[in-house]
């Protein structure tokens, strides 16, 4: 190692902070940091890449082979998401997915494991998006241009940190799939769990709790009261929260975001963008956006599909994340 060089290294390893330009007056070259903008646009394109699982009729087919009910969606949903963490408990569920009633998680769950194993939903939800991809995507399956795609997905999600965050690390523990679709969607359901782990840190230090955190959204427009009634809430409980809002003055009287209300939620999104932050800054900026602009078509065709609802829950298209 040259003087130099060994200068640099002892220098650091002192503590000494760096200046702008190296001990031998050349310039130092940073690469560009990943932008908020872009970790917010990479989610909004992987998303529906991920939301699909939980509308497709092929996934819904292979689910309903094991045994779940089709007339109601959630008897999928639970198992299909709850899966990789294994035969685990409502209360876990509950704990995990955050936004949905404790007692409607216990409907759906309790007897889920009994219905079929976690191994065996873990099987049947890659079947099913295999042949969903198939099916949206054709022969754009050979396109070069998903490999690429999924390449970068999945060094972004390998990169993910994971301590405290439940549902990243129970579906980054999984084998990956060989096929390039396949490890896209793997990749992006990674990445989907990760962010929305890191949601789940950033409401719980706004200080609301899973109806609030509904409550206090729907407050400022981004999606309709109406959207969140599938997730079991009472409308005892529904009230109970808005005025708790309303005792912090987050809410008026009618349940609209007051001022204060709409800075709680901004700072949400904030946080929420920085704690998913990790796996982009490790891509880098450049690959970060190649990889944006290898998604678009894929994208277009999930949303085209007319599979996904037209009002999200997580308020894509309003430039906010929501909640799970």
């Amino acid at each position: 190692m040259s003087e130099s060089m060994m200068s640099r290294v002892d220098s650091r390893a002192a503590g000494e902070p760096e200046a702008g330009r190296e001990v031998t007056g050349e310039p130092v070259v940073r690469a560009p940091a990943v932008r908020a903008d872009q970790v917010r646009r990479l989610w909004h394109l992987l998303e529906p890449l991920h939301a699909v699982l939980y509308f497709a009729p092929e996934v819904l087919g292979e689910a309903e082979a094991l045994g779940y009910s089709a007339e109601n969606r959630w008897a999928s949903y639970f198992p299909l998401r709850a899966a990789p963490m294994g035969p685990v408990g409502s209360r876990a569920v509950a704990s995990a997915f955050y936004s949905f009633q404790p007692g409607m998680v216990a409907r759906y769950t309790d007897d889920a494991w009994r219905t079929a194993s976690p191994e065996a939903v873990l099987a049947a939800r890659l079947r099913g998006i295999d042949r969903t991809y198939r099916g949206l995507f054709g022969e754009r399956l050979a396109d070069p241009g998903l490999t690429e795609a999924s390449a970068l997905a999945r060094r972004a999600a390998e990169a993910a940190d994971l301590a405290g965050r439940p549902l990243a690390a129970a579906n980054a523990a999984l084998v990956w799939p060989a096929e390039p679709h396949l490890q896209l969607w793997q990749a992006a359901t990674i990445l989907r769990e990760h962010r929305g782990d890191g949601h789940l840190a950033a409401l719980l230090t706004a200080e609301l709790d899973p109806v609030e955190a509904l409550v206090s959204f729907a407050a400022t427009g981004a999606v309709s009261v109406e959207r969140f009634a599938g997730r079991g809430w009472t409308a005892e409980e529904w009230t109970a929260a808005r005025e708790r809002l309303r005792a912090r003055g987050l809410v008026d009287a009618d349940g609209v975001a007051t001022e204060a209300g709409r800075d709680l939620r901004r700072r949400v999104e904030q946080d929420t963008d920085r704690l998913a932050l990790t796996p982009w800054q490790a891509l880098g900026a450049q690959d970060t956006e190649r990889l944006a602009v290898l998604l678009g078509d894929y994208w277009v065709a999930v949303l085209a599909s007319g599979l996904l609802p037209s009002e999200s829950t997580l308020g894509i298209g309003q430039g906010v994340t929501g909640t799970l």
